[in-house]
């Protein structure tokens, strides 16, 4: 029985200041006595008056005393912590790297009915894909004839669209540097967990700028355990002359060497002609790379005034008896 009862200790007070209301009835019995029958102050408790000198009385201010002390500290409701629990949550740790080369402005696509650049219908996809993100962890790399980090991998999602809002065809030049592109986000991917890295590369063309080979990149993610998903992007692209489609450096895309990168790192490689393609394949992408990490650590508060409320009462249905008995 006493280990049942300290099994209903509390380990903390959700308002402790009510047990200060545990020093009212001494502090009443402290008033100077009234007179007149009318008080200016009207106390509904017996104990206020002075009891008699009786054992019974004595017994009965003392066990509503006693009644009035556990109704403060029901009133201060206890509380028990409960076990510490850390459920695990479902998130996905991504960096993705956008082609900004010269071809990307080649408008061979459409968007809402309308012909649009590759660029326009990308960053379009990519920001429907970051918006329904949650809990996710997502970087961005662009990449022309230099590669560079816009956002590192954060979980503040909405600085990453903001940045994508901002990647431009030329802003890290005309050229295409797809190895260093590769290199660069598997720099920023070392310092996530094992088996959570993951980059998502889209381009539109071939490697004709940087200073490291794509395959030899793809080796590096492989040794870090990054997962790489290749897109190859574009329509049919290029000048026309009488419907006839002329040939075009910018039109030129290696799925060959997009898809051995693929291979090499446990990932997949994609085409992607159109805007539907496009978001069909990050719509995939989506599902194949769940990942669970541990939520932070949390304990419930379980209230435990009910056994002290219950005694108060008790206690006051037993004032009353002893009050009729007198």
């Amino acid at each position: 029985m006493p280990g049942q009862w300290l099994s209903w200790w509390p380990d903390a007070l959700a308002w402790p200041w009510a047990l200060a209301l545990c020093l009212l009835p001494p502090l009443l019995l402290l008033l100077p006595p009234r007179r007149r029958a009318a008080a200016a102050l009207r106390v509904p408790w017996p104990l206020a008056r002075t009891a008699s000198s009786t054992r019974g009385g004595w017994v009965w201010r003392s066990v509503l005393w006693l009644a009035w002390a556990l109704l403060c500290v029901a009133l201060a409701r206890p509380q028990q912590y409960g076990p510490p629990q850390q459920p695990p949550v479902q998130t996905r740790q991504l960096m993705l790297a956008l082609d900004l080369s010269g071809s990307m402005s080649e408008v061979d696509m459409r968007l809402g009915g309308r012909p649009a650049a590759r660029i326009v219908v990308a960053r379009a996809v990519l920001d429907d894909f970051l918006a329904r993100r949650r809990g996710d962890q997502v970087g961005l790399v662009v990449f022309g004839q230099q590669a560079h980090v816009m956002a590192p991998v954060t979980r503040d999602l909405d600085s990453v669209r903001a940045q994508l809002a901002d990647a431009v065809v030329g802003l890290a030049g005309q050229e295409t540097a797809i190895g260093d592109a590769v290199a660069l986000a598997v720099k920023r991917l070392r310092n996530q967990q094992q088996g959570q890295r993951v980059l998502v590369l889209l381009t539109d063309g071939v490697n004709t700028a940087g200073v490291i080979d794509p395959r030899k990149a793809a080796e590096l993610a492989a040794h870090d355990r990054v997962r790489i998903y290749t897109i190859a992007f574009g329509g049919e692209g290029g000048r026309r002359l009488f419907g006839l489609s002329l040939p075009s450096a910018r039109n030129s895309l290696d799925e060959e060497s997009l898809r051995q990168m693929a291979q090499l790192t446990g990932g997949q490689f994609f085409r992607a002609r159109n805007s539907d393609e496009l978001a069909g394949i990050y719509a995939r992408i989506d599902g194949l790379e769940p990942v669970e990490v541990a939520a932070a650590v949390q304990r419930l508060r379980l209230e435990r005034y009910p056994p002290w409320l219950a005694a108060a009462l008790a206690l006051l249905a037993l004032a009353v008896l002893l009050r009729g008995r007198q």
